[in-house]
């Protein structure tokens, strides 16, 4: 439901068009609001998780939430519509609470089990939302996906008022809330298994924007001449993702992320040898096409477990925070791939795009073989206490320490 939240309004932004008489740039705002909202919340309300009890966090964003889709469901002109937009999308970061919540319900040797699950449902929302509010925007308008999400987010929050169970914060320590948005920052200097974590997510995901950002370019050129539903069509392929991670979870499990990442980063290189034969055009092309992206997302995909399932594991009290420096720098490496692909391709065409893909798997191929064998969670996890212990000292203090105080 919260993933489904970002991605919906892509699909009835032609909608807006005709529904309020502006402009199609215009009505791409009001999807552009919600995107930056979402970076917004990663950045200042994700860390937050490690402060306030997860069920009274989770349900409140949810019911914010529903409340912006009710909003903008009944927003009059455009601009309360992008308005609105930008609090669904601030809000509906509930899905980077729930994964920590989730993990520190189970056993360790359960994790990975969990994140896949988790990530599952994910797919589903990315795939799903834009066939629920197109389908649903042509037969009631464009006001209709907003409002029915609205109703639906509502609920889910009343559900899960009721039945999550009551869980202490993670964090004892207390903290300003500024030094607590400051952390993952921090943690990302000190935590060597998060900044490998967020290397392999990057270089990984980078490929996998820059991919899907110049495949519809290929289609709909003179390789292909097919319209642009065709790249629709070719993007439920990876529907087969969500019965993958679940597997990959459990084998996270039992074998650790380490194998799953080497396995994953190979197959990403294999992936991008695949799809190169896209330039033969026709039903092989077409067919190494659909081969190599169905790869691309099932390995992209299961290397987020295995990185989610490491990370996690790096410090229990500051899972929401190591959450946001990890989700963080895996959409600045989405980011720049898509800007690379987009800059490969108007260079030299498919072809670069594929080797773009080979480069940036090869760096976290090498990163992965150059590691330390014996590292399993952080070295410096528990040094990285210290820094953190120091405040607590000080905001638990009624006033400055004398010079004989034993603090």
């Amino acid at each position: 439901m919260a993933v489904g939240n970002i991605y919906f309004p892509q699909a009835v932004t032609p909608l807006l068009v005709t529904g309020l008489e502006v402009s199609p740039d215009a009505a791409a705002v009001a999807v552009t609001a919600t995107q930056v909202g979402y970076t917004a919340g990663i950045v200042l309300l994700v860390p937050l998780g490690d402060r306030i009890p997860h069920r009274k966090y989770l349900v409140t964003l949810l019911v914010l939430t529903g409340l912006g889709l009710l909003a903008a469901g009944c927003a009059p002109a455009l601009p309360p519509l992008v308005a609105a937009g930008a609090l669904v999308g601030l809000t509906t970061v509930a899905a980077q609470i729930v994964g920590p919540l989730a993990v520190g319900l189970v056993a360790a040797d359960r994790q990975g089990a969990v994140i896949g699950t988790l990530l599952s449902g994910s797919t589903g929302g990315m795939l799903l939302a834009r066939t629920f509010s197109g389908t649903l925007g042509e037969w009631l308008g464009w006001r209709a996906p907003y409002l029915v999400a609205a109703v639906l987010t509502l609920l889910l929050s009343l559900a899960l008022a009721l039945t999550l169970p009551a869980t202490p914060p993670t964090s004892t320590v207390r903290q300003p809330c500024q030094a607590l948005l400051r952390e993952p920052l921090r943690l990302l200097r000190t935590e060597p298994e998060l900044r490998r974590s967020c290397l392999y997510q990057a270089t990984v995901f980078g490929g996998f924007s820059a991919v899907w950002t110049c495949l519809a370019l290929l289609l709909t050129g003179p390789a292909y001449g097919l319209g642009v539903e065709t790249v629709g069509l070719l993007a439920l392929v990876g529907a087969a993702t969500m019965c993958c991670t679940p597997i990959v979870g459990r084998l996270v499990d039992r074998r650790g992320p380490d194998p799953v990442n080497l396995i994953c980063t190979l197959g990403v290189l294999l992936a991008a040898a695949i799809l190169a034969a896209g330039t033969w055009g026709g039903a092989l092309g077409l067919a190494a096409l659909t081969l190599g992206t169905l790869l691309l997302d099932i390995a992209m995909q299961s290397g987020m477990v295995a990185n989610q399932a490491r990370v996690y594991a790096v410090r229990p009290d500051a899972r929401s925070r190591l959450n946001t420096a990890y989700m963080t720098c895996a959409y600045l490496g989405g980011s720049a791939g898509s800007w690379l692909g987009v800059r490969a391709w108007t260079r030299a065409g498919w072809p670069a795009v594929c080797a773009l893909v080979a480069l940036l798997a090869a760096l976290a191929l090498a990163r992965h073989l150059l590691r330390p064998r014996t590292s399993g969670t952080s070295d410096t996890s528990v040094p990285s206490e210290q820094p953190t212990l120091t405040p607590t000292t000080t905001t638990m203090s009624t006033g400055p320490c004398p010079p004989t105080s034993p603090t």
